[in-house]
């Protein structure tokens, strides 16, 4: 698995990126054993094959990982911006009536005239 230093996902895709180039370089060793003239030893496919499964495994646990994560991604789901929009708007909104209501004031105003 991934050490806790590797925190973000472009790191741990790195890793696996490493992990499928051993990968391959596995199986590449493990061919070219089969295809000796000497034949195959066995402790070499035995060790080889260990180490391609585990590699393998620990590939798919962070891949599963990744799309997990990316599939719960939310980016706006803390965003205020509709929050924020929404309060400017109320403001705007409670400006004009106050603007309206001066006005009405002044007409009242201007209606009664100066006692």
């Amino acid at each position: 698995m991934d050490s806790p230093s590797q925190n973000t996902s472009l790191q741990r895709l790195q890793n696996v990126e490493k992990r499928v180039v051993r990968v391959l370089e596995l199986a590449g060793g493990v061919m070219d054993e089969l295809a000796s003239p000497t034949g195959p030893r066995k402790d070499f496919i035995n060790n080889h094959c260990l180490e391609f499964m585990q590699l393998i495994k620990d590939i798919q646990v962070t891949l599963r990982d990744e799309i997990k994560s990316a599939c719960e991604y939310r980016p706006f789901e803390k965003c205020d911006y509709s929050s924020r929009i929404a309060n400017e708007i109320c403001c705007k909104k409670l400006e004009y009536v106050i603007s309206q209501m001066d006005g009405m004031k002044q007409i009242v105003d201007d209606y009664h005239g100066p006692v």
